[in-house]
């Protein structure tokens, strides 16, 4: 059984079971006829994969993971927060007629910033340190700018990674202030397992433990059926990991320099809603 199955199904669980629901309360959310989108939720689940053993990626449905990986170069990489520099169509929901996200994600990443050597941006510093101070304890980005979050289309959900060095090990807490466990929990997971991969492997470190924590772990009214069918599934073994050994350089990465080997997975035909 895959990991990532383990633990979603498990937190799913708890959720429904012993999860508060937010109906006494108007909430921000909307689904597209404009009804309010509530959620069943729990406060604070931490989920820990070990990125030695296997790579966390669903089997009990297919995760899109060439997209998602695109995603994630589109914010650490690209560090832009403009829609058409993106190959999916995920963020226009929130995009502005322009196509842009406002001062988002990427963008917070590639704020420079001046430090003793020298001026970086936030991507720029992890490699920098994961390089010439990996003993360091402050290897740490964030996107959550109170100065700035007027003018995001979106508050960051996953809004912070700490990276650490054990020995010749890289780990990684991804600090997340809100997730829908249906459509984004196994997209993140898989994102920042990778963004580990590739930050090791261009450091000469080797990848570790991968620590996700979830503040506001959340599944839609509408999406409680969906996930009801999933988590009664029978997982699948999970699939490895294949990352390009040529590359050495971050800003070198594309989409398809990493891809899933072995990777089977349940068939899944829902259409899922999205709330916004």
């Amino acid at each position: 059984m895959s990991r990532a199955d383990e633990l979603f199904i498990q937190n799913c669980r708890d959720i429904l079971a012993n999860g508060v629901w937010d109906t006494d309360r108007e909430v921000r959310p909307r689904w597209e006829d404009g009804t309010p989108a509530h959620t069943i939720k729990r406060f604070g689940i931490v989920d820990r994969y070990d990125l030695r053993e296997e790579f966390p990626a669903l089997t009990i449905r297919k995760m899109a993971f060439r997209n998602a990986v695109d995603e994630l170069l589109w914010i650490w990489q690209k560090r832009s927060n403009d829609i058409h520099d993106l190959h999916s169509h995920i963020w226009d929901a929130w995009a502005d007629e322009n196509g842009s996200i406002g001062k988002a994600y990427g963008y917070q990443l590639g704020v420079k910033h001046q430090y003793p050597e020298g001026e970086f941006d936030q991507v720029e510093r992890v490699l920098y340190d994961l390089k010439h101070d990996p003993a360091s304890r402050r290897i740490v980005t964030s996107l959550y700018n109170h100065a700035d979050l007027h003018e995001m289309r979106l508050y960051p959900c996953a809004w912070s990674v700490t990276f650490n060095v054990s020995g010749n090990t890289l780990n990684a807490i991804l600090n997340q202030r809100s997730q829908d466990m249906l459509t984004a929990n196994g997209w993140n997971v898989m994102q920042y397992a990778a963004l580990v991969h590739m930050m090791a492997q261009v450091s000469g470190l080797v990848p570790g433990e991968l620590v996700h924590v979830i503040a506001d772990a959340h599944i839609y009214d509408r999406h409680v059926p969906l996930v009801e069918e999933l988590i009664r599934r029978e997982p699948l073994d999970g699939p490895r990991l294949w990352i390009d050994p040529s590359v050495e350089d971050f800003w070198s990465f594309g989409p398809d320099s990493l891809r899933l080997e072995g990777y089977r997975y349940q068939p899944w035909d829902k259409k899922i809603p999205v709330a916004v």
